[in-house]
């Protein structure tokens, strides 16, 4: 299966809520009035789109009628489409060039924050390149254990220690081993305490600090994981993180088992901030790299 097929069967819940319920009103108002403007702007609430960026497309949906002189709802269908195209767009993610890419992968316990490692692990393995793990939750001991079982399952090698110790010394010593070993990307569990914001920003501030001193000239990623299933609550997430981490991507799990993946579109609008992956399956291949145009074209195409 492609990944645009296997996107499109992820987002079949998602495409239920938002294009056919869009389309049943547009069945209903023939023309273009106040009430379908309110109707669309609710279809795109209840998808977990959000008030604020549901407001947005709306008033951008009256300025393209006025500009294009369009006079009947079914004219309407391609132009929301193209709205949520033009407000998806995003920079690709930065050509590691040869460079050491390190990632530090933040977020909630339960969101499937380990889990999506090892599908990282899996995927730029299958890019060709030499994959290191560093298990930095030294929080709690199950992350160290399921981390250490996803390492062997992707048989890649993995940098650990002890349950307590300094999250910050784990990854200077994956930072050493992997110069060492040739690696080309060094994925960071971290801790997913989101209660003591001081403690966690600590944290993270001296990870990324040991990272900026160890390896200057490498390229560094901070990947948010985010439950799509949870709506609304994955926006709160981002916001929370977004005070205590640079964060520089998205990634959305569990996008397959929802009907609230408009939460994609309120995460890009309200906290500009781009999806790199989302999980589209159980299987270790289901974590995609994720593409705004396959997206769009998902979720509107008939």
């Amino acid at each position: 299966m492609s990944f645009f097929d296997k996107l499109k069967n992820g987002l079949t819940k998602t495409k239920s809520v938002i294009s056919e319920r869009t389309n049943e009103v547009f069945k209903y108002f023939k023309k273009i009035d106040e009430e379908l403007y309110e109707e669309l702007e609710e279809v795109l609430i209840m998808s977990d789109v959000g008030v604020e960026t549901s407001s947005k497309i709306i008033e951008k949906l009256r300025e393209k009628v006025k500009e294009e002189h369009l006079t009947e709802s079914d004219e309407l269908d391609g132009a929301i489409a193209e709205i949520v195209s033009e407000m998806m767009e995003e920079e690709p993610l930065e050509d590691t060039d040869g460079k050491l890419l390190v990632i530090s992968v933040i977020g909630v316990n339960g969101v499937g924050k380990t889990t999506t490692i090892g599908k990282l692990a899996s995927y730029y393995k299958s890019q060709g390149k030499k994959v290191m793990l560093a298990a930095a939750d030294t929080f709690r001991a199950a992350a160290i254990d399921q981390l250490a079982v996803w390492a062997e399952r992707c048989d890649v090698p993995i940098v650990k220690q002890q349950e307590g110790s300094d999250p910050a010394a784990v990854v200077f010593d994956a930072l050493s081993s992997a110069k060492a070993r040739g690696i080309d990307v060094v994925l960071c569990d971290t801790a997913g305490r989101l209660h003591n914001k001081k403690n966690l920003m600590d944290e993270l501030r001296k990870i990324q600090s040991v990272i900026d001193r160890e390896t200057p000239d490498a390229i560094h990623e901070t990947f948010l994981v985010l439950d799509s299933t949870t709506g609304q609550n994955a926006l709160s997430q981002a916001k929370l993180f977004g005070e205590v981490a640079d964060i520089t991507g998205i990634v959305l799990t569990k996008l397959d088992g929802t009907a609230k993946g408009g939460i994609v579109i309120a995460i890009k609008s309200e906290q500009n901030i781009p999806v790199r992956f989302v999980g589209v399956g159980e299987q270790i291949d289901d974590l995609l790299p994720f593409d705004p145009k396959d997206f769009v074209k998902a979720l509107f195409d008939k």
